[in-house]
This record gives structure tokens, C-alpha cells and sequence, in this order.
């Protein structure tokens, strides 16, 4: 290696809350080469780290500022409450925005979900993180309204957490800077996408050495399937047949030899 090449690596954000495991397992199967370094950020701060170039691409909570990134919705997660487990809101399947009207409901300044009017009644201060509001929750002394995979993160014995009904959810995409959509990028999005190794869509991989590629081995079949296609019929002596299906001197396949003559019926005696 001389001193102008660099070894290829690969750097992933993602937010609180997302779970990169399987892909990041995927990568590791499919380009063992190329090292996959994760980097946890705030969900306010993931789009400055991408623009400065903190990290190649990374999982993101929308909406964000798109200028000079490029974004794909990945998916919309359930928004709940989270709730000490002996709370009236836990002896319920689900309950609306509007029942939490009378609640103390905690909005951390790094709160994801975009509402047009907070539901519940405000606390005396913000939590300056979810990881606080959800101590003050098992404190007994309000609720908090997040995405699931937050709930999740920050699970406690004592809490627990019900889907809400008419709150913004959270949607998940996956970012990276505009102008630099490199390979390893491509290679990443495939995977997320769900996209096979040899996908069309996919970065072409290097075929082992001595082997074709997929469209090679593609064109070899159809040749084989064509040349046995235009192999003619054979008779019983190997030769094509006739029309009517009958050879010279008005035999058909499987008859006797032409140099044996057909014998005809017995003359009926008078």
C-alpha cells in the first residue's frame, strides 16, 4: 500500500431509538473487506454531523433540514405514553391525545415528535433529555409521550406504555450528504432496501476469477436451450421425416426395414 491509498471504511450514524443490528450484520457478510464503524448522535444533531462529514451516511429522524442531504423514509413508528405501571392510563389498550388533557406530560428539549399543540398539562420545567423525563415519569410525577423505540430504550420495570391516538408520529429515513453518494453508500442503501447481492440495482460485485458473471451464465443457458430446439426429429432410421411424418416410399416411423416389402391380405377363395 503506498502512502496515497487509504483503507476503505465505512462510518453509520443513527439516532436513539434505531437499531442498526441487522444491517450492519448484512454489511459485515457482504463486504467483510470494508469496516463498519457506528456513531451514536442526537436526533437534533444527526444532519450537522452528516454536512460536516462526521459520518458516510446515517439513520435520522424526519423532518429535517434536506439542504445538500438526501433522505429515504424508511418508516413510521407507534407513538405511546409511557406510564408507571399503576397509573389509570395503563388499565387501558390505547387512549387519545385528548385524554391526557389533565396530565402532567413532560417535553424534553430533545423531544422528536413535531406538534402544532402539546397535549397535556406543561411541567413546572423541561427535561433537558428523555432519559430524564423518563425518570421524572417513574417518579410518579407526570407522563411522556415518545416514539415506541424510545419507550423501549429507556424501558424500566416500574413503567410501561400504551399507543396514543391523534399525535404526530415519527418517521425514519435514512441520510447521507448529496454530493458524496459514493459506492459504499450505494452498497449501504441496497442493503437497507432490502436488495439482494446480484440486484440490478445493486454495485456490480467482482466475479471470482475463471467465473462469469450472472448474464454470461444467462446467455449460456439460452444458447443450449436454442441449439436443442433446432435439433430435428429422427425416425427409426435417424433421418428426418418426411412429410406426413412418413420416409421415402411412404413409410412411417417405426415400420419395418425398406428393404422388406409390405405384405397385403390374403385373397379371399370364391
Amino acid at each position: 500500500m503506498t502512502g496515497s491509498e487509504v483503507s476503505p471504511s465505512f462510518r453509520l450514524a443513527y439516532v436513539p431509538g434505531v437499531t442498526p443490528a441487522k444491517w450492519v450484520r448484512i454489511w459485515n457478510e457482504r463486504l467483510p473487506d470494508v469496516p463498519l464503524t457506528l456513531l451514536t448522535v442526537a436526533a437534533a444533531e444527526a444532519p450537522d454531523v452528516l454536512r460536516a462529514g462526521g459520518a458516510d451516511a446515517g439513520f435520522v429522524r424526519l423532518p429535517i433540514d434536506r439542504t445538500d442531504l438526501s433522505a429515504i423514509p424508511l418508516y413510521t413508528e407507534t407513538t405511546v405514553v409511557v406510564t408507571p405501571k399503576d397509573h389509570v392510563v395503563a388499565a387501558v389498550e390505547e387512549v387519545s391525545v385528548d385524554d391526557l388533557a389533565d396530565e402532567v406530560v413532560f417535553h424534553p428539549l430533545d423531544e422528536t415528535l413535531e406538534w402544532e399543540r402539546r397535549p397535556g398539562l406543561p411541567a413546572y420545567e423541561r427535561p433537558a433529555t428523555t432519559e430524564d423525563a423518563v425518570e421524572l415519569v417513574a417518579a410518579g410525577v407526570g407522563l411522556l409521550v415518545v416514539p415506541q423505540s424510545l419507550a423501549r430504550l429507556y424501558h424500566r420495570k416500574d413503567l410501561t406504555y400504551r399507543p396514543v391516538t391523534g399525535a404526530p408520529e415519527s418517521r425514519v429515513a435514512l441520510s447521507w450528504p448529496e454530493a458524496e453518494t459514493t459506492d459504499l453508500v450505494e452498497d449501504f442503501i441496497g442493503i437497507v432496501r432490502g436488495r439482494t447481492v446480484n440486484s440490478s440495482r445493486g454495485r456490480a460485485q467482482n466475479p471470482p476469477k475463471g467465473a462469469g458473471t450472472d448474464k454470461d451464465v444467462a446467455r449460456a443457458k439460452a444458447a443450449r436451450d436454442t441449439k436443442a430446439k433446432r435439433k430435428p426429429g429422427a425416425g427409426a432410421s435417424g433421418k428426418p421425416k418426411g412429410k406426413g411424418g412418413q420416409g421415402k416410399g411412404g413409410q412411417g416411423q417405426g415400420s419395418r426395414s425398406s428393404g422388406t416389402p409390405k405384405r397385403g391380405k390374403p385373397r379371399r377363395r370364391s
